[in-house]
């Protein structure tokens, strides 16, 4: 509790690694994530019996398919979180161009499911969706580019990074998939501010994703539809956001009851992008909160951890991978209550999918790894010195 409290001792040489790992380490933030997939599992058994249900599956199928990712994520998570962060940031790489690879080959290989997107690589026993692999990938990649401009005769890092992002969100649109597009632009555009950029390249970059926004509006049907939908003023109450925000409205501050929920019953993806719903319809807005306040509690502390990071490839992509968890909680969340328009974003280690669960998993390891406690002086105490 003295270390959770305030903070790991620095590491000591020869010291075993398991030992090491787990002084060093903020546990903190992995309680909060163990404590979200313990809330994950608790709703998928009151959302997914209805599905495995309409599928022919036992009832708790897809809750027992959750546990498996989320042991292979939670492993991937543990692991990743040992290495260095070296050895983070050429995996890191080397995970962007295969992922990479895979999203380019969607367009020939991959499946829609018959949702309209093409996302997915189907397995048979499961399917795979490489933009959930690309993400933690491009943050590294992109952190190590800028990183690299900022040294003496370094490359044009920033020059790089921002192609690479377009590039990858041309892929992703082509799908389409704008949420995740407008996800990984918004890391992109997190480092970019952190690594210093100024405010008159921040306001043009704003106003050409207002103009990319409007013109995929007037030649994607499936864009405008979705605009269209979170624009209009009635909610039509048979429609997926028309029966998440009934139930969060009869749910109230304490739910109506575990197992009393119908939007289970109503929504095909009460599982997954409306997760949300199926919490605060049973459980109220109490497990909401306590939900906020995990991923809140998780970006937060990594981001104050991360304040004191001298290493700049260590210090952008910790806050890439921060912002990104933090915000893609909040896409969610927020088109649930209809504050966003319908994006298909699953909510990290809580909504049911197996990329989403792996992949989140790899991204915090990640970030563990970055907020290791390590034998260094902080930033302060440099700045600090030099000012004397």
């Amino acid at each position: 509790m003295t270390e959770m409290v305030f903070g790991a001792a620095p590491m000591r040489d020869g010291e075993p690694i398991l030992p090491r790992w787990w002084r060093t380490i903020d546990k903190w933030t992995i309680s909060a994530v163990l404590l979200l997939f313990g809330v994950g599992i608790l709703l998928g058994l009151a959302a997914s019996p209805p599905l495995a249900s309409r599928n022919g599956f036992a009832p708790f199928h897809y809750v027992e398919r959750q546990a498996v990712f989320g042991l292979l994520a939670l492993t991937a998570m543990v692991l990743t979180s040992m290495m260095s962060p070296q050895l983070v940031r050429r995996l890191g790489i080397l995970g962007f161009f295969c992922a990479f690879a895979a999203l380019a080959l969607l367009p020939v290989l991959g499946t829609d499911f018959g949702k309209g997107a093409t996302r997915w690589y189907s397995l048979g026993f499961a399917s795979v969706q490489p933009s959930e692999f690309l993400k933690p990938g491009l943050i590294i990649m992109t952190a190590w580019l800028m990183a690299a401009s900022q040294e003496i005769n370094g490359p044009p890092g920033k020059l790089f990074s921002f192609f690479v992002t377009c590039v990858v969100v041309g892929f992703l649109a082509l799908q389409p998939d704008f949420g995740q597009a407008c996800l990984v632009l918004f890391a992109w555009g997190v480092m970019w501010f952190v690594a210093g950029a100024p405010f008159t390249l921040l306001g043009a970059l704003g106003a050409s994703t207002v103009l990319v926004g409007t013109l995929a509006y007037n030649n994607s049907e499936h864009f405008a539809r979705r605009i269209d939908g979170f624009l209009t003023p009635e909610v039509d109450p048979t429609t997926q956001l028309g029966y998440a925000t009934g139930a969060i409205r009869e749910g109230g501050y304490f739910g109506v009851g575990v197992g009393e929920g119908h939007v289970k019953w109503s929504l095909p993806d009460a599982h997954t992008d409306f997760i949300i719903a199926v919490a605060a319809e049973e459980y109220g807005l109490i497990l909401v909160l306590f939900i906020i306040l995990l991923f809140m509690g998780i970006t937060v502390r990594s981001l104050l951890r991360l304040i004191r990071e001298r290493d700049t490839f260590i210090r952008l992509a910790g806050t890439g991978l921060a912002c990104t968890f933090g915000v893609q909680a909040i896409i969610n969340m927020g088109v649930a209550v209809r504050l966003l328009p319908a994006k298909g974003m699953t909510l990290p280690f809580v909504s049911y999918g197996g990329s989403s669960l792996i992949a989140g998993g790899i991204a915090i390891g990640m970030l563990l790894a970055f907020t290791r406690t390590r034998p260094q002086g902080e930033i302060g105490d440099i700045l600090g010195r030099r000012g004397r």
